[in-house]
């Protein structure tokens, strides 16, 4: 299992802020996740309507899309951030 943490508005689309997935073993990379939480569901299909702008942390780290997941032990996602 997986921590997945949801920030702003991709938390407030899906509904929550947090919960602990099993993530499939074909899933390696953001990319692959993001498509994966996508399929589960219309909240999720919502929250991931523009993948590409989309952020992915892996253990509080900044990673690219193409960038691996395997072997994170919490996944955060969350939208553009902005300045001010």
């Amino acid at each position: 299992m997986t921590h997945v943490v949801y920030f702003a508005w991709v938390r407030e689309k899906i509904g929550k802020s947090e919960e602990d997935i099993d993530i499939p073993a074909e899933v390696n990379t953001a990319r692959e996740l993001i498509h994966y939480l996508k399929s589960l569901g219309e909240e999720y299909e919502a929250a991931f309507e523009y993948p590409n702008v989309i952020r992915v942390a892996v253990n509080q780290e900044h990673i690219e899309h193409h960038e691996s997941i395997i072997g994170a032990r919490e996944i955060g996602i969350f939208p553009p951030m902005t300045g001010g």
